[in-house]
């Protein structure tokens, strides 16, 4: 079969960085795209034969990206197989952080200000301030590559089936550690244990899975550090759940239910992916009846049957998958739930 693949998972700064192209037909010249989120061609290799295939020699635009981008290989303007995604492997800028007050006025909680020397929020003058006492961390040290195939997560539930689309120009360490539960099996089995169909207000809020114990309490056994996702929480976008610590991240997972009560969760929470598929199975979990509205625990919950990783589409120039995100099938987002 034809296609490409790395020569492996992590490649060193200065190179080689190869990938195999895979039963070409020797008749034939191969086009290997690089492609950003957006569908912007980052650079082009043409001519290309089997065998490896160093990045550093034929796309000279490897080198200076700073997020993740995606490797499609093609022949005569058609795309082979599913892309490669490319991550540069840098550190993060360094979370600021300060004590504020939910709505309530009482309850305390960490809130994510800024990253690095940027505020969040380049309008709020109340952390000038604070800004004069960050101290500037170590400047981002391009430590390598990792190579690996596009995948796509397709979740199987007792309310039917989704399929996830992650983000790893996004939030790249956050895609891999849910890919990597994924495959493992880590999320069979399970369920979503909390469901919060509307907010104080009324308006769509989240349904919340990934904890093996079905308590709300339970995790992986690590933690992922908090990225400075730029992926607004909308309808049918994934992100991780996490403690007060902004670093306090692990297996659990949310879907937004809708815009306007989730737009706050930007820059706290990291989202990391979107359903592309399958928003009847969202609103049918969203309207799961609520034994403990406090809490949103459901009178049952609705089970994770498995979760595997199918082959992504390919890319070509021109293409943003962040269109294809789910729409809700009602209005309100969902279907109105049932609380008792």
């Amino acid at each position: 079969m034809i296609g490409i693949r790395a020569a492996r998972l992590f490649a060193p700064p200065n190179g080689p960085v190869e990938v195999i192209i895979r039963g070409a037909d020797p008749e034939t010249q191969y086009t290997l795209l690089l492609i950003d989120s957006a569908g912007e061609v980052l650079g082009m290799a043409k001519e290309l034969r089997s065998g490896r295939v160093d990045l550093l020699s034929v796309l000279p635009g490897v080198q200076g990206m700073n997020r993740a981008a995606w490797l499609q290989l093609a022949a005569n303007d058609s795309a082979i197989g599913s892309p490669l995604v490319i991550q540069p492997l840098l550190e993060p800028p360094p979370v600021r952080t300060v004590r504020s007050k939910r709505p309530d006025g009482t309850t305390e909680f960490t809130k994510v200000v800024g990253w690095g020397s940027e505020a969040l929020d380049p309008d709020d003058t109340t952390i000038d301030e604070i800004k004069r006492s960050w101290i500037d961390g170590d400047p981002p040290v391009l430590s390598g590559y990792r190579i690996y195939p596009d995948m796509d997560v397709l979740v199987r539930t007792d309310h039917g089936e989704m399929r996830i689309a992650l983000a790893p120009h996004e939030a790249p360490a956050t895609a891999w550690n849910f890919r990597t539960l994924v495959r493992e099996g880590f999320y069979d089995r399970g369920g979503f244990h909390r469901i919060v169909p509307a907010d104080r207000e009324g308006r769509p809020f989240v349904i919340q899975g990934g904890d093996p114990t079905l308590t709300g309490n339970g995790g992986p056994g690590h933690v992922v550090a908090l990225e400075p996702s730029r992926l607004p929480h909308d309808y049918g976008v994934l992100s991780m759940a996490r403690a007060d610590e902004p670093h306090s991240a692990g297996s659990q997972f949310f879907i937004a239910l809708g815009r306007e009560a989730t737009a706050r969760l930007d820059g706290q929470y990291c989202a990391f992916g979107f359903v592309v598929s399958g928003s009847r199975t969202i609103d049918s979990i969203a309207a799961s009846p609520i034994a403990n509205p406090s809490t949103g625990r459901p009178e049952e919950i609705p089970a994770i049957l498995s979760m595997q990783l199918v082959a992504a589409p390919a890319r070509m120039p021109g293409t943003d998958r962040s269109s294809e995100r789910v729409k809700p099938t009602t209005e309100s987002g969902g279907v109105p739930p049932t609380v008792r």
